[in-house]
């Protein structure tokens, strides 16, 4: 009956607008993508006529002819499964059908997922369609489509995408790396090591040189081989481990463990205890170099800065690379740009305006404290390693409480310092305290006491990134509570469903276990969100600290979606019978919990970042695109509404 009615409107809107014009054909075109061993999408592209649309896959009744697709599966060598999938498309109101229908323009693509036999070599298909633009529309048409399957792709190996983050957030990331590595750079400049250098080398270039222009081009020259040393640096860091392969270590546990120490005995060598320096030899053979003049010799005089200075600038550098290290990508040589461009910039703006020098103050005690500052939060920063350690390893050493309670300390005697109650090796006599001192004195008093209502459950949202998960705490609730209400959460059930625990402190249901959180979401009616998380994930902290507390997202959380959160850095052992071949590395075993994860994040869904949020049916059908790390409440809100909808039609 649809068809007659169709047909009717389209030789009565042709009639009316008096138009004979031959219409374009849509052109099909066919391609298979390879998700796992046995699994495919079959994918058909459409290039529609311009002026034209092609319309959606559900159509209401008495409008147009909706795209459809049938796969002739008589010979049962493939299963379908779920339903064709297609792109967002437009929905507005068409003057043809006078109602609102879901439409196509230039371009559409549908992609249907199916399993496949051994052996199989095509799978025919056929699609039924019709296109119309404001004044006519063509009859239905049925073509037939053929999708290929070649060896080479039965063969190929599936791709990984490193990092699933957007080039926004991914450059947003860099600017962050780039902003905190320059603001090292103007610390490592206050340092006893580099200070006394700024006078001292201007003065050279501009007494040596033959003209006011020629001292400046020559400290503008010493500032940018600066800037080559240090950024040499952080390639040679992301040439030896790989850009790819320093991610990856970011949930290594002995590399935590590693950056632990190293962390520590930097932040003892600013605290005055020894002294980290690069043999003399090597200072003396290349202050020998500088002596030669010309570019080779500003070159190594640059570089004589770096090795003379490496005992207050090595121990920020190494910060830097393992902070950056652990972002992965190009993170190292952003890290080591912002930090010797905080460098060289005074050295080239002092030649320039050499007034200026008369402004700078004096060398002295101070340079000492600003060291002693650095070492005291180098020493803060190294306990995160050794959290995100113990997080993987989920021993339960360093948990939450612990971590805040050293943090305290650290912070808390940072305080006494700089009120100058307590005096270190190197530090010159006090006889009083500048009121810059004090001012940075309560400002780390005010964050000391800040952390302190941490101990008995305060969620500390400003460093959410930093200590162990709520949860991961001897009293995840806080110090003196228990459970909150658990009625709304298991919805009349009497007890936990097997497998479920909830998440502390605000009590959503979770599951660790797909198959587990799979079957109870069929039990009880509500569509699947699969958190794929990591236990020294920093953005997971920050998404379920900032962002899942809110009110309308705490609501959905709790009582309209079934939340499975899978850790890929889980490294406890699965069951025997569970352990089976990686699909991504035939030959190697998958054994640990976190593996399993992982592997089903790359093949499914062919992304290995975290956070990374999947809503889908009862079906393992996607409800809408996935997504990564989103801060944004309000994004985050209408993408888990966007999927709820989806899933109650």
């Amino acid at each position: 009956m649809r068809k007659i009615l169709v047909a009717f409107l389209i030789l009565f809107v042709g009639t009316f607008q008096g138009t004979s014009q031959i219409i374009d054909p849509v052109k099909w075109t066919t391609s298979v993508e390879k998700l796992s061993e046995n699994e495919y999408y079959l994918i058909a592209k459409a290039e529609i006529p311009s002026g034209f649309h092609l319309y959606a896959q559900n159509i209401a009744e008495g409008g147009p002819i909706p795209t459809s697709f049938i796969y002739d599966d008589s010979e049962g060598t493939f299963k379908i499964l779920g339903n064709t999938l297609e792109e967002e498309g437009i929905t507005e109101n068409d003057p043809v059908f006078d109602m609102d229908i879901k439409y196509f323009e230039n371009t559409a693509t549908f992609k249907q997922k199916v399993e496949v036999e051994e052996g199989v070599t095509k799978i025919l298909g056929f699609v039924e369609f019709m296109i119309c633009n404001d004044s006519q529309c063509s009859p239905p048409t049925e073509e037939e489509l053929v999708y290929s399957f070649s060896e080479n792709l039965k063969d190929e190996k599936i791709n990984v995408l490193v990092n699933q983050d957007s080039p926004k957030e991914s450059k947003k990331g860099l600017w962050g790396i780039f902003f905190i590595a320059f603001l090292s750079g103007f610390a490592a400049l206050l340092t006893p090591c580099v200070f006394p250098m700024i006078p001292m080398t201007v003065s050279f270039f501009t007494k040596q040189s033959k003209n006011k222009a020629a001292g400046i081009k020559n400290a503008v020259i010493y500032g940018i081989c600066i800037i080559v040393i240090y950024v040499l640096l952080g390639t040679a860091v992301t040439g030896i481990f790989g850009a790819d392969a320093l991610n990856a270590l970011a949930t290594n546990v002995w590399f935590n463990i590693i950056f632990f120490l190293l962390l520590v005995i930097f932040a003892v060598s600013f605290l005055g205890a020894f002294e980290i320096m690069l043999p003399n030899s090597w200072a003396n053979k290349v202050d020998s170099q500088a002596n030669r003049g010309g570019l080779i010799g500003i070159f190594f005089m640059a570089l004589a800065l770096a090795i003379v200075s490496f005992s207050c600038t090595g121990p920020i550098v190494g910060t830097l690379l393992v902070e950056a290290a652990s972002k992965g990508g190009l993170a190292p040589i952003i890290g080591m740009l912002g930090f010797s461009l905080a460098i060289a910039l005074p050295f080239a703006l002092f030649a320039a305006f050499p007034g200026w020098l008369n402004s700078l103050p004096k060398s002295g005690g101070w340079l000492n404290t600003v060291k002693v500052v650095l070492g005291f939060l180098e020493l803060a920063l190294a306990f995160k390693f050794l959290s995100q350690a113990d997080l993987v390893l989920q021993a339960h050493l360093l948990e939450r409480e612990v971590f805040l309670a050293i943090w305290i300390a650290i912070f808390g005697t940072l305080a006494l310092y700089l009120f100058g109650k307590i005096q270190l090796p190197h530090d010159s006599p006090l006889t009083h305290i500048s009121v810059g001192r004090l001012g940075l004195g309560l400002l780390v008093l005010s964050f000391t006491i800040y952390m302190i209502p941490g101990l008995w459950g305060a969620p500390l949202n400003l460093i959410s990134a930093f200590p162990p998960p709520q949860e991961y705490s001897e009293s995840p609730y806080g110090v003196g509570f228990s459970k909150l209400g658990t009625a709304s959460v298991l919805d009349g059930h009497e007890g936990l469903p097997d497998g479920a625990h909830l998440l502390a402190p605000h009590d959503i249901l979770a599951f660790n276990d797909y198959d587990k959180g799979l079957a109870y979401a069929k039990e009880v009616g509500k569509p699947v969100m699969i958190d794929f998380t990591g236990w020294a994930c920093v953005n997971c902290r920050k998404m379920e600290q900032n962002v899942w507390p809110e009110p309308e997202i705490l609501n959905i959380l709790k009582n309209e979606v079934v939340l499975i959160s899978l850790y890929v850095d889980d490294k406890r052992p699965l069951e025997a019978h569970e352990v089976t071949e990686s699909k991504l590395k035939p030959g190697k075993q998958l054994k640990y919990i976190g593996q399993k994860w992982s592997e089903l994040q790359t093949v499914k869904y062919k992304a290995n970042s975290q956070p990374f949020y999947v809503l889908m049916d009862h079906n393992e059908e996607n409800l809408v695109a996935p997504v990564g790390y989103t801060p944004d409440v309000e994004s985050y809100h209408n993408w888990l509404q966007a999927g709820i909808s989806k899933f109650e039609k």
